[in-house]
């Protein structure tokens, strides 16, 4: 599988090359979903931009609330995977729109490094939505090529590699994301903020009036609620864990509303060795992962580990839905087959998405 992506990329990067003002756009299928899952298990087991913004200014913290979110997808998924559970909100009043990125635009970050390049799609999603007052057709694309992904990924600083020279993200060397982000008008309100995995703690980055890697984003100057959503927000060794860890030096900003959501019904012990592994991957102790529940991916304990929010268990709520994985019955069998048994629900299932997505709607 890792072999035809590999086919793949090297087809598309040949295309980039050739005209690398072209904008090539990597498939987006039921391999990718899969592609993903590989590469959780592994991990378990001088740039130039358009620069469009500026950090929010004090006075928008006075904005008033527009029901309207922005999802953040998990790690190595996209638009396209996230898309039902925008549509699933919508329906239930809440204009969403999942950031402009497809799962591909994840490569840079692969290995713990920063997440800027993840951030400045937030960025733009966020300020468009918030200066069009909720709506959720003014989110432009990102201009991105396969050549810029090529550099970001040589360049993009931190992770197990010490790329830059550091792990560590108050050392991360000044380092812009390649891409252009399209400038929005000044903002009409607030927004809310949807993060799975992820794209969760990364949301919390997001909110941050401190620097990241050579930019402040004060994030919380235009969100009114964040929800995250089966992350890893517990701090636990390695460099994958980095941001985690920068996140928790600050509780959740005030005048910002937090929701902390965990699913359980899949203990450690009887749920499969990759459930048990991602569970110990995320534990601070060394443990085996055996003594925990969780939604298969994050134990209990690291999604609700967010200092200033509302917590919130989620019954027989698995981090995914495993069953649209393509390979998932061979990379977590006793996962996949678990969440069959239990109905097959995840977050943004019709049957669970309400638990949570009503608390949204309560402002």
């Amino acid at each position: 599988q890792l072999q035809l992506r590999s086919q793949m990329k090297n087809k598309t990067m040949a295309m980039a090359m050739a005209d690398p003002t072209k904008q090539v756009t990597m498939p987006t299928n039921r391999l990718s979903l899969c592609f993903r899952a590989s590469i959780l298990s592994i991990l378990v087991s001088n740039c130039q931009v358009v620069r469009a913004f500026t950090t929010p200014s004090a006075s928008t913290s006075q904005l008033p609330p527009i029901k309207a979110a922005v999802i953040v997808p998990g790690f190595l998924t996209g638009r396209d995977e996230f898309q039902p559970l925008a549509e699933s909100l919508i329906a239930r009043g809440i204009p969403s729109v999942v950031i402009p990125m497809p799962n591909w635009h994840w490569i840079p970050c692969i290995g713990g490094r920063s997440m800027r390049p993840v951030l400045e799609r937030i960025d733009v999603a966020v300020r468009h939505l918030a200066a069009s007052d909720g709506d959720i057709t003014a989110i432009p694309d990102v201009g991105y090529s396969l050549v810029d992904c090529w550099n970001d990924f040589w360049t993009n600083p931190g992770g197990v590699a010490e790329v830059g020279g550091t792990s560590d993200p108050d050392q991360y060397p000044i380092v812009e994301p390649r891409g252009t982000f399209p400038a929005a008008g000044d903002p009409k309100g607030r927004v809310a903020i949807i993060g799975h995995s992820a794209g969760g703690w990364i949301s919390r980055v997001y909110l941050s009036k401190r620097n990241y890697g050579g930019k402040i984003y004060g994030g919380s100057d235009l969100i009114h609620s964040v929800v995250t959503l089966g992350s890893p927000l517990g701090n636990a060794p390695g460099a994958a864990f980095a941001g985690v860890g920068w996140c928790n030096k600050e509780a959740l900003a005030p005048g910002v509303r937090g929701l902390a959501v965990a699913g359980k019904g899949f203990p450690g012990d009887s749920s499969g060795e990759f459930t048990q592994n991602c569970y110990s991957f995320c534990c601070k102790d060394g443990t085996d992962g055996t003594g925990y529940d969780g939604d298969g991916v994050t134990p209990v304990h690291s999604s609700l580990h967010f200092e200033g929010a509302e917590k919130l268990i989620i019954d027989d709520c698995a981090h995914f839905a495993w069953t649209d994985v393509f390979g998932g019955s061979i990379i977590a069998p006793d996962l996949t087959e678990k969440y069959r048994e239990k109905g097959g629900y995840w977050y943004g299932s019709d049957g669970k998405i309400d638990e949570w997505a009503s608390w949204l709607l309560d402002m």
